[in-house]
């Protein structure tokens, strides 16, 4: 069979799939270019599961891209908070305004005006580009990447560019003219429910019979990628400040890790370092507050993509309490009231600190 036959009967078995086997998405209600955007911002580096309902929250505070435009950005984080990769708040925010300033609120219906806007690369744009606005462009995610690597038993790490380009090749020599709203989306569900990383379900497959793992039996040894990166375990300690009534919380660094999320200060522990000492010493070094530590509120651990933490959080307040910080490393620092903590986008791991203390009568302690 000439290679074009064979990527057009691909492409009319996975549509065809797809029809029958979609699942009911919120995002897949309407095919807007805003909810397009957002859902495929939020579901980059995380699963459907998850996003689901920080998309209804989202497009419940912000219904349109207006309405972003003109949000404050801590009101985004806010409602950002707990998806991780915080810089693509500050993208979304920074695009929305664009497009309303330039294009008056209307997304370009132009792949390379797209690719000039902050955060939208190759993926975003041909996400918007095809299942937003039904245009032949193919876009390659995780999922596409595992899937064209079966189905043609690519061989090499697809970590390489001349195997990434490859892939984006294939993907647009699959594009059926006029259905690739259908099938990039099929190929994204396909990745999703049948072709997964583990025990992948191969008889469901409607394109098994093209599928040359399936027939070499090295389906699970594609995609061919490098080791994966070790965790590294890191102790951290934070010190949840009282003054009358008040909590201290600071505002991390607009670049890096995290940026523009508020905190309880704290930092790293040095090996061999006690984590009482630690915060002293994170105290000195970021505010210059001089502290006394109170009782340890807890232990919690948290996991990221490349670390792992184990965070110790203590009460404590200042001796003496008529200090004013001196910002070394934060951008901003409030004293906000218990409920208010609310108001704030803070880390995971800060945030399940606040669900803690919500249960705890802190001021007595």
């Amino acid at each position: 069979m000439e290679t074009n036959q064979l990527h057009h009967q691909i492409s009319i078995l996975l549509v065809n799939w797809y029809e029958t086997n979609q699942r009911s998405l919120p995002w897949r209600k309407d095919y807007s270019p805003y909810s397009v955007w957002i859902s495929e911002i939020m579901l980059q580096q995380t699963q459907v599961d998850r996003v689901i309902p920080y998309y209804f929250r989202w497009m419940q505070q912000f219904p349109t891209l207006e309405s972003v435009s003109i949000a404050s950005y801590d009101d985004l984080l806010r409602f950002w908070e707990g998806l991780g990769y915080y810089s693509r708040v500050k993208f979304i925010h920074k695009t929305s305004k664009i497009i309303r300033n330039q294009y008056g609120c209307q997304f370009p219906k132009n792949h390379q005006k797209l690719l000039e806007l902050p955060g939208i690369g190759p993926y975003t744009a041909g996400a918007i580009m095809s299942i937003a606005f039904n245009q032949n462009y193919p876009l390659v995610d995780g999922n596409i990447i595992r899937i064209l690597s079966r189905i043609f038993n690519i061989e090499n790490s697809v970590k390489q560019r001349e195997t990434k380009n490859y892939i984006w090749k294939k993907a647009e020599e699959l594009i059926l003219p006029g259905k690739a709203r259908w099938l990039n989306q099929a190929l994204m569900e396909l990745g999703a429910l049948v072709c997964t990383p583990k025990t992948p379900r191969c008889l469901e497959c409607p394109v098994q019979k093209s599928c040359l793992s399936f027939h070499l039996g090295c389906v699970e040894k594609r995609p061919v990628v490098p080791p994966s990166k070790k965790i590294v375990p890191i102790q951290v300690v934070v010190g949840v400040l009282l003054k009358d009534g008040l909590f201290f919380i600071q505002q991390r660094p607009p670049n890096g890790l995290m940026a523009d999320l508020w905190e309880f200060p704290g930092g790293k522990i040095n090996p061999g370092e006690k984590p009482e000492d630690a915060l002293i010493r994170e105290f000195r070094e970021e505010l210059q507050f001089k502290i006394h530590i109170g009782n340890k509120i807890a232990t919690l651990k948290h996991g990221y993509t490349n670390f792992s933490v184990t965070l110790h959080a203590y009460f404590c307040q200042l001796i003496p309490e008529n200090q004013f910080p001196v910002l070394h490393f934060a951008s901003n620092y409030r004293w906000v009231k218990p409920q208010d903590l609310f108001h704030y986008a803070f880390p995971a791991a800060n945030r399940r600190l606040i669900d803690i203390l919500t249960k705890l009568s802190p001021i007595s302690s």
